[in-house]
C-alpha cells in the first residue's frame, strides 16, 4: 500500500513537473534575454567610473569590481567594443 502511494506521488510530481516546463517554456528565452539585458546595464552602471562618466556610488561599487571582472571580456564584446575600453585593464 505505501509502495504504491509512492509510485503514485511520484508520478504526480512527473506529471506536475512535465506541465510546468510547458507553461514556461515559451517565456524561458524572453526571461533569459531580459535578465541579460539587466545585467549589462547594471555592468554598465558599475564600471562607468572606469569609462570616464562619474558615478556618485563608486565607492559601492568597487567592491563588485572582483566579480565581475570575470565575465569582463564578454560582455565588452557583446556591447560592441572590440577591445577592453578601460585602461588599466586588459582583458583581449
Amino acid at each position: 500500500m505505501a509502495l504504491d502511494r509512492e509510485k503514485a506521488s511520484e508520478l504526480w510530481e512527473k506529471i506536475k513537473h512535465f506541465y510546468e516546463e510547458m507553461y514556461f517554456a515559451p517565456y524561458r528565452r524572453t526571461m533569459l534575454k531580459e535578465i541579460r539585458n539587466e545585467e549589462d546595464v547594471f555592468k554598465l552602471l558599475a564600471f562607468s567610473e572606469m569609462l570616464g562618466i562619474p558615478n556618485p556610488v563608486s565607492y559601492y561599487t568597487l567592491e563588485l569590481m572582483p566579480f565581475m571582472l570575470e565575465d569582463f571580456h564578454e560582455w565588452h564584446q557583446r556591447m560592441g567594443m572590440e577591445k577592453s575600453p578601460l585602461d588599466g585593464f586588459k582583458c583581449c
